[in-house]
């Protein structure tokens, strides 16, 4: 009987707990709704219907696992509440009218595996806990207004396969702990401010096959251990201030060639003819 007893009582603390964790996501989402007016989205939600049925959301069981509102009229900030979907999988808030920052409470998505609030107005820096996403596959962030460093913790997601911030503010050089990130293909920092040099620790990115620092502020030697990359498919690294010696090789992977701005503003193309000389032409 004792037994039974127990049993009993834990079944009904499961439950519960299940009700209290669909509850909180089905505020959290209701606080997304609001916050975003959500009664002048593309596609509304009618709050007085069951969650499942809500337009862009996808549940297993009483969870949500995935919420797409790409191109829906999404005008506002994200609430601190969408840390609440602890469910979710997949967040794609692509192409709509979102400001303000990120929430730190991005991190407690531990399922997440795809992120994509991409095409809107973001500002202000990269949460640091986002790297507690671990489960993080891809991260889409690209055409918004971020600014500040990207931080180290960054390195920490090593299951990331996309990095996409193109088309932001982003300042201050490459952290080292990015490199480390064996499992990146997609590395895409283009139209940023970035500066520094980029390290020779970039051959340890094995697993890459598409690396964009286009039209940066980054220097230095254009390091020769980018032919390492055997997976490298595509590559544009122009107009930045590389200097020095480039292979052929890298030359020719490089969309534009290596083009480069020089000191005087003016733009280089940096090529390598045999492996004792170099020629600059100015376009």
């Amino acid at each position: 009987m004792k037994n039974l007893t127990t049993l009993f009582l834990s079944f009904v603390a499961t439950a519960s707990m299940m009700a209290n964790s669909a509850s909180s996501e089905k505020e959290a989402l209701v606080k997304l709704y609001k916050a975003t007016n959500g009664s002048q989205w593309t596609n509304k939600w009618d709050l007085n219907t069951p969650v499942a049925t809500w337009y862009g959301v996808k549940m297993q069981g009483d969870k949500v696992i995935a919420l797409n509102l790409s191109s829906n009229h999404l005008v506002g900030q994200l609430p601190n509440e969408i840390g609440d979907l602890v469910n979710l999988q997949s967040l794609n808030l692509f192409k709509n009218d979102i400001s303000g920052l990120i929430p730190t409470s991005i991190g407690n998505l531990k399922q997440l595996k795809t992120l994509n609030i991409a095409f809107n107005k973001l500002s202000g820096t990269l949460p640091t806990t986002l790297s507690n996403a671990t489960a993080l596959v891809s991260v889409e962030l690209f055409m918004n207004r971020i600014t500040g460093e990207l931080p180290a913790s960054i390195g920490n997601l090593q299951n990331l396969k996309t990095l996409s911030l193109f088309n932001n503010e982003l300042t201050g050089t490459i952290p080292a702990t990015l490199y480390g990130m064996k499992s990146l293909k997609v590395l895409l920092l283009s139209s940023n401010k970035l500066t520094g040099k980029l390290d020779k620790e970039v051959a340890n990115l094995t697993s890459l096959e598409n690396l964009s620092l286009f039209e940066n502020n980054m220097e230095g030697q254009v390091p020769f251990d980018l032919e390492k990359l055997n997976n490298l498919k595509e590559m544009n690294i122009s107009y930045n201030m590389f200097s020095g010696l480039v292979s052929k090789n890298l030359a020719q992977l490089d969309t534009l060639n290596m083009t480069m701005i020089n000191d005087k503003g003016l733009a280089v193309n940096l090529t390598v003819v045999d492996k004792n000389s170099a020629y600059a032409n100015e376009d």
